[in-house]
């Protein structure tokens, strides 16, 4: 029998026809057009030869999470399997802007930890250790290798919460992340890879236990397999198959100042006062801080967050207080129980889930694609995956990072 074009896309044989012929249009289908999204079509063409795959991207590509970030990079976790999977991940940053031909403006300035407390020594101490049993580049600073590192921040004892010690990262830092998107973005369309924008979908279609395709605002895609990666509404997504993820959405607030000359030469972290900064290539100071405790999709959250945010600042660098703010925004962030990322599969067949990275979506940005591409190509989990199973939540195995590091960014 003839195929029939859908009249909601465009007449070109990548793309999807009403066609009762049982091969799927594709044999990947990927919801979620983010950073995430595009490396793991990235990888799967470019690793796993699999270039029959589509993204869909229901606004622009990398127009949600992965424009709203603080864009910071560090492996320095404590927890074996965290360690292992970021550490990989910044490996991969350091080799991404020659493997794909575009400079990404990654910056390996250091990323430091500030220990407030003696509780916060002996954590930061602890995870230093740790650090340096899995082969990661951890270092421990007294105030003076702070003063060295990074002169504006205030030593003074005469503080709420005077700066005692640090860990430090040397080999973490920054990167632009538009220009990472694109980067991927433009090298999966170089290998086949399909990117629909203005694509939401709105259904999964699941036929005996098995998800064969989606519907989407321009009609319907088969798949052989779907695999969601949809920061921020993961579980919605998810639930149009049945699926019941343990996520909570949150609101991530940050902002950025006006463009100041370059002064900032780290980027600094403090649990205590709950606060980073750095300084993005432009020169605007970019600030971040917690989650507002309430669940919400909105991309403006409380102001409160904001004026705690920039009272902490403030106090960990005085030198900011003639400092304008230029705009502030908010990013959907999926938390699990553990404040760790769900990777693998779901109880429905050929559907597979990558969400639930909370606050350490984009460091983890080329290694989230790796292991998802390996394992949506094998159809078993990538060994660095593998303790991020949806199954740890019965079984109790938990990688609780936020509880141990205190903050996750």
């Amino acid at each position: 029998m003839a195929a029939t074009p859908s009249p909601h896309l465009p007449d070109h044989p990548a793309h999807l026809w009403r066609n009762p012929d049982p091969k799927p249009a594709y044999d990947v289908v990927i919801v979620g057009g983010g950073g995430h999204g595009l490396a793991t079509a990235y990888y799967l063409a470019k690793n796993h030869g699999i270039t029959n795959v589509a993204v869909l991207e229901r606004g622009w590509l990398a127009g949600g999470n992965m424009a709203r970030n603080t864009a910071i990079i560090r492996s320095n976790y404590l927890w074996d399997e965290s360690a292992a999977i970021y550490e990989h991940s910044l490996k991969l940053w350091e080799e991404l802007p020659a493997e794909l031909d575009y400079d990404i403006l990654f910056s390996q300035r250091g990323v430091m930890n500030l220990a407030h407390s003696l509780g916060d020594v002996r954590a930061g101490q602890r995870r230093v250790s740790a650090n340096r049993l899995n082969g990661l580049d951890g270092e421990w600073l007294e105030p003076d290798d702070i003063a060295r590192i990074c002169p504006i921040v205030n030593l003074s004892s005469d503080v709420r919460y005077p700066v005692l010690g640090a860990t430090f990262q040397p080999r973490g830092g920054i990167a632009k992340h538009d220009h990472v998107a694109w980067a991927y973005a433009r090298a999966a369309d170089a290998l086949g890879v399909d990117l629909i924008q203005g694509c939401e979908v709105t259904g999964i279609d699941v036929a005996d236990g098995r998800a064969v395709g989606v519907q989407t605002s321009r009609g319907p895609i088969s798949a052989g397999r779907v695999a969601i990666v949809a920061a921020g509404h993961a579980s919605l997504v998810a639930a149009m198959a049945g699926v019941a993820l343990p996520l909570q959405s949150h609101p991530l607030q940050a902002l950025v100042s006006e463009l100041l000359e370059p002064i900032h030469p780290t980027v600094v972290m403090s649990n205590a006062v709950h606060v980073y900064v750095s300084q993005a290539h432009k020169g605007e100071l970019v600030m971040g801080a917690g989650i507002d405790s309430y669940n919400s999709y909105a991309q403006r959250g409380s102001f409160h967050v904001i004026e705690h945010q920039l009272a902490a600042a403030l106090e960990l660098f005085p030198i900011f207080a003639r400092a304008h703010v230029l705009r502030t925004w908010a990013g959907i962030v999926d938390v699990a129980p553990d404040a760790s990322p769900i990777i693998g599969p779901t109880p429905v067949d050929e559907l597979f889930v990558n969400c639930g990275w909370g606050t350490g979506g984009f460091k983890a940005t080329p290694a989230s694609g790796w292991v998802m591409a390996a394992t949506l190509a094998t159809g078993e989990p990538q060994e660095l995956a593998r303790p991020y199973a949806l199954e740890r939540f019965t079984t109790g195995a938990l990688i609780d990072e936020h509880g141990a590091a205190g903050v996750a960014h």
